[in-house]
């Protein structure tokens, strides 16, 4: 190899090392809602958000930390490991296996601040999105698992997005909110890859804003 070839070798290396060096990490810690489950690996919310994001400028690379059927619980034996070196934010989107399951609230507030005291200690800023009880659960429990999202979000001084399935909920004919059919797989339960599209276009804005708040690198 000639040395005229080398340093242009050389040359690319390096800039690509640098592009590298600036490109913001980001963890999406969550379930199967962020996992992508019964989607083709393109469709899920973080290729689809990770896209989104670069199309307007953003150098940034997501981690899908998602897990199928994981509760907070599960998400704050696994922060330490999500919360690596390289990640600059974490969007934290749990909660809904533990409304499946019917947990206290005490109890999934209880693991999510400590997710968040995790984010904390390792300088890492926060999106937090929230989730919505069921009106079957009752008045007192909706209530309080309701507030456990703004609560935190207030008291830790993260960034707050209220509904992770809101942009893929609206009124029935008697005027209650319902998952609305179209945007969902055959589960009602799992966003298809067109929902996901709307989730995305909703959260991508409070994601933009949460990269304002990665230190450079």
């Amino acid at each position: 190899m000639g040395w005229g070839k080398a340093l242009g070798v050389a040359a690319c290396v390096f800039t690509g090392s640098a592009a590298l060096a600036d490109e913001a990490v980001i963890a999406a810690l969550g379930d199967s809602l962020t996992q992508g489950y019964g989607l083709a690996q393109e469709d899920g919310l973080v290729p689809q958000l990770e896209r989104w994001l670069r199309a307007r400028g953003h150098a940034v690379r997501l981690i899908n930390a998602g897990v199928s059927g994981d509760t907070t619980a599960g998400g704050l034996a696994r922060v330490g490991w999500t919360l690596g070196d390289d990640v600059d934010a974490m969007i934290v989107a749990l909660g809904g296996n533990d409304l499946l399951r019917g947990i206290a609230p005490e109890v999934s507030r209880a693991n999510l601040d400590g997710i968040l005291r995790a984010a904390e200690a390792a300088d890492v800023a926060v999106l937090l999105v929230g989730m919505r009880a069921f009106n079957n659960y009752g008045p007192a429990y909706q209530a309080a698992f309701d507030a456990i999202y703004p609560d935190l979000a207030a008291e830790y001084g993260t960034l707050y997005f209220s509904d992770f399935l809101g942009p893929v909920t609206g009124p029935d004919a008697a005027g209650q909110d319902r998952f609305l059919p179209r945007f969902f797989q055959p589960d009602g339960v799992h966003p298809n890859a067109e929902g996901v599209a709307r989730i995305v276009a909703a959260i991508g804005p409070m994601v933009e804003t949460l990269l304002g708040r990665v230190a450079p690198h």
